[in-house]
């Protein structure tokens, strides 16, 4: 297990920051997960760890651990 399976995170900044820093960002998570933006309410797929909703540009992060569940996702911020 890496360190990212073990940390807490507080806020969708700093996941999108840690798998940023491992370049985990544009790896392709198992199963789409569908979110529903928390900024527009628009629903969209998230395919890849960080995704953008592409009506509003909130940017969404999720760690390869937590990948699995649309519960871990987490809002960064517009265009972030």
């Amino acid at each position: 297990m890496h360190d990212a399976c073990s940390q807490t995170f507080q806020s969708g900044k700093q996941i999108v920051d840690k798998i940023r820093t491992m370049g985990f960002n544009a790896n392709p998570i198992g199963k789409e997960l569908e979110i529903k933006c928390t900024n527009c309410e628009k629903v969209f797929q998230m395919a890849t760890m960080e995704s953008q909703c592409p009506s509003c540009k909130m940017v969404y992060g999720v760690t390869p651990c937590h990948s699995h569940s649309a519960q871990f996702v987490k809002a960064a911020g517009v265009n972030y």
